[in-house]
């Protein structure tokens, strides 16, 4: 009887302590769950706005289209503008007919100068200081597209959201292509509004190539007004 008791109370003590073994698994389960929730909820707070999201992760992984590359345009038959492109964004490019490709980011590039390389694409680094875009910035770049066989070769110009770019193609278009300003500005103003600093610079690329030309082109909008803080 007593060895049926003992048993008994073995068994009893087992399931009690598998059920407190359950239970702390559960709760240590509920914590994690919880501590990566937080973190997620933190990093859509604090990532940079640049970075993508999970929404924008996802879409990533999917089976990769020029629609997927950030503020993609076709500026001209033989001109292309975009935000950053990925390897796979550049094989396509160059699918479409891209044959250069010219990087308006600063910094150290290697990554891209390979890929292009292992693609076949020309490539063409002008780094232009966000904080500080120069005319000298501009004539390099025109001097690069000015050696573009138009009629053969296509041009991806890029940045890292295609704001330099878009402010690029549209003085390339009005100042040396010679078209219609207000066509120009619809692209851009797709893209972003130039901020007064990026406005002054831009004027000032305007006001050199009037002076060289004999032109009168003049900017149908004024600058975005300063952010407030």
């Amino acid at each position: 009887m007593k060895k049926h008791q003992s048993a008994a109370l073995k068994i009893l003590k087992d399931t009690l302590s598998f059920q407190t073994s359950k239970r702390s698994l559960a709760v240590v389960a509920a914590c994690i769950s919880l501590g990566l929730g937080l973190s997620a909820h933190a990093n859509a707070y604090h990532e940079d706005n640049s970075t993508p999201q999970a929404s924008d992760q996802a879409q990533m992984n999917a089976t990769p289209t020029l629609a997927t590359l950030t503020n993609f345009q076709k500026n001209a038959p033989f001109m292309y503008s975009s935000g950053l492109p990925d390897a796979s964004h550049l094989s396509l490019l160059k699918e479409e007919g891209v044959t250069h490709v010219i990087d308006l980011i600063p910094g150290n590039r290697t990554s891209e100068i390979l890929t292009t390389s292992e693609l076949g694409l020309d490539y063409f680094n002008v780094p232009v200081d966000w904080e500080g875009p120069t005319l000298a910035n501009f004539l390099n770049y025109a001097a690069f597209m000015q050696s573009v066989d138009i009629e053969e070769d296509k041009v991806l110009t890029h940045c890292k959201l295609n704001w330099r770019g878009a402010a690029f193609t549209y003085l390339y278009r009005i100042n040396v292509l010679g078209e219609s300003e207000q066509a120009a500005k619809k692209d851009l103003m797709a893209i972003w509004h130039p901020n007064p600093t990026w406005y002054a610079f831009m004027n000032d690329v305007i006001s050199h190539y009037n002076e060289v030309n004999g032109q009168q082109v003049a900017m149908s909008f004024e600058a975005a007004a300063p952010e407030s803080h």
